[in-house]
C-alpha cells in the first residue's frame, strides 16, 4: 500500500513526487516510456526555472538567453513590434533533459519512479485505490495506494477513468527544430493562427524551434509549413500534441486528484504549463494527507488561489490575439518597448514597475 502513486513524471508528476517523498510519504510514479520522451512542449521558460532543479544542473539544461519578443500580425517580413526589458526576460532550456533531471530529482528524494510501466485501470474504492499498470516488455502489475496523483498529460487517462471533466478547450499544437545554430536573443511571435498564434525560438547552439497551435480542425500543419517556407527553415524532429486551456471546476475526486496539463493548469495565452503545474505540485505537497481525502479541498482551493487569477487574465490577453488587424496594429504600436511584465504572471501587467514603464 502506497500513500500517493503518482500517473506521469513529466515536471508536475515529478516536482510532486520529489516533495511528497521530502515529507516522508511512500510514492511511486509511473512514466509509460522514457522520460521526456516523445518531446511534445516548447522548452522556454522563465527565469524561475532555476528554482526548481539543482544549481549543479543549470549548465547542462541551459540553452539561451532571451531578452524580448517580436510581435508580428503577419508573416516573418511583416512589421515586428518589439517588447523587452534590460535584463535576460526567460530562458530556453532543453526540454527533454529538464524532465530527467527533475526525474532524478524526485528519485534522490526517495520516490520510485519506474520507466515504461503503462496505468490502464483505476478502480476508486472507499479506502484505496487500486492501479492497474501494464509493464514494458510484457506483464501487469496491481497497485494499492491511498490516493492517486493523475500528472499524464492533456488527454489524461486518469481524468477519464474517474469521470472527471474535460479541459474547456484542446487546441492542437505542431514545433519543429532548425539545427542551424541562433543565439540571437529575441523571440518571434506571429498572430497569424486562428485564436492563438505561431512562434519561432532561438536555442542557440541547439537550433531554432519554430512553433504554431490553433484549435482543431485548422489545418494546423498547412499553417505551420506555411510558417516554415516564409522563414525558408529546413526542420526535422516534428512533433504534435494537445495544449490544454480551461480547468473544469473541479480537478480532484475522493481520492484521485490532477497536476498540471491533466487538470489543464496552464497560461491560456501561451499553452505553457511547466511552472503553473510545479506550483499546483507544490500546493498539492503541502496540503494533501493521503490519510485524510478531505484535505483534497485544501488543494482544490489552494492551487487556485495561486493561478485562477492568473489564468483569468490570461484569458483576456488571449481574446486579443483574434482582433481585427486594425486594432491589433493599433495596440501593438501603443504597448511596445519597455515593458515590466513577468512571463508567466499577466497580473504583472498591472505592477507599479510596468505601469510607470507604459506611461512615463
Amino acid at each position: 500500500m502506497y500513500d500517493f502513486v503518482v500517473v506521469g513524471a513529466g515536471p508536475p508528476g515529478s516536482r510532486f513526487a520529489r516533495r511528497a517523498a521530502e515529507e516522508g510519504y511512500d510514492v511511486v510514479a509511473f512514466e509509460k516510456g522514457e522520460v521526456g520522451e516523445p518531446l511534445a512542449c516548447s522548452g522556454h521558460v522563465s527565469t524561475d526555472i532555476w528554482g526548481y532543479v539543482p544549481d549543479e544542473a543549470r549548465d547542462g539544461l541551459f540553452q539561451n538567453r532571451i531578452f524580448g519578443a517580436r510581435f508580428h500580425v503577419g508573416g516573418p517580413g511583416s512589421t515586428p513590434y518589439r517588447f523587452y526589458k534590460r535584463e535576460e526576460i526567460s530562458n530556453v532550456i532543453d526540454r527533454v533533459g529538464l524532465d530527467r533531471t527533475l526525474a532524478e530529482c524526485a528519485r534522490d528524494a526517495g520516490a520510485d519512479v519506474r520507466e515504461g510501466h503503462t496505468v490502464t485501470g483505476i478502480d476508486e474504492r472507499a479506502d484505496r485505490v487500486v492501479v492497474e499498470v501494464s509493464v514494458a516488455g510484457g506483464g501487469t502489475e496491481t497497485v494499492e495506494a491511498r490516493m492517486v496523483a493523475g500528472c499524464d498529460g492533456p488527454t489524461s487517462r486518469v481524468r477519464r477513468e474517474v469521470g472527471i471533466d474535460e479541459p474547456e478547450e484542446l487546441l492542437h499544437g505542431v514545433l519543429a527544430f532548425d539545427p542551424e545554430p541562433d543565439d540571437r536573443d529575441y523571440v518571434d511571435v506571429h498572430l497569424t493562427a486562428p485564436r492563438f498564434f505561431a512562434w519561432r525560438i532561438p536555442r542557440g547552439d541547439a537550433g531554432v524551434e519554430y512553433g504554431l497551435a490553433a484549435p482543431p480542425g485548422e489545418d494546423v500543419s498547412a499553417r505551420f509549413e506555411r510558417l516554415t517556407d516564409a522563414y525558408g527553415a529546413d526542420t526535422e524532429r516534428f512533433c504534435s500534441g494537445a495544449i490544454p486551456i480551461g480547468p473544469p471546476t473541479s480537478v480532484t475526486t475522493d481520492r484521485v486528484f490532477l497536476i498540471g496539463d491533466a487538470a489543464a493548469q496552464t497560461k491560456p495565452f501561451t499553452g505553457g504549463g511547466i511552472l503553473y503545474g510545479m506550483t499546483a505540485a507544490d500546493v498539492a505537497a503541502a496540503t494533501v494527507d493521503p490519510a485524510d481525502p478531505g484535505t483534497l479541498a485544501d488543494y482544490e482551493s489552494g492551487w487556485r488561489d495561486e493561478l485562477a487569477t492568473e489564468i483569468r487574465l490570461g484569458k483576456l490577453v488571449r481574446a486579443c490575439y483574434s482582433l481585427p488587424e486594425p486594432v491589433q496594429h493599433l495596440g501593438l504600436r501603443a504597448l511596445s518597448g519597455e515593458i515590466g511584465v513577468h512571463m508567466d504572471r499577466p497580473s504583472s501587467f498591472f505592477s507599479r514597475e510596468h505601469l510607470r514603464r507604459l506611461f512615463f
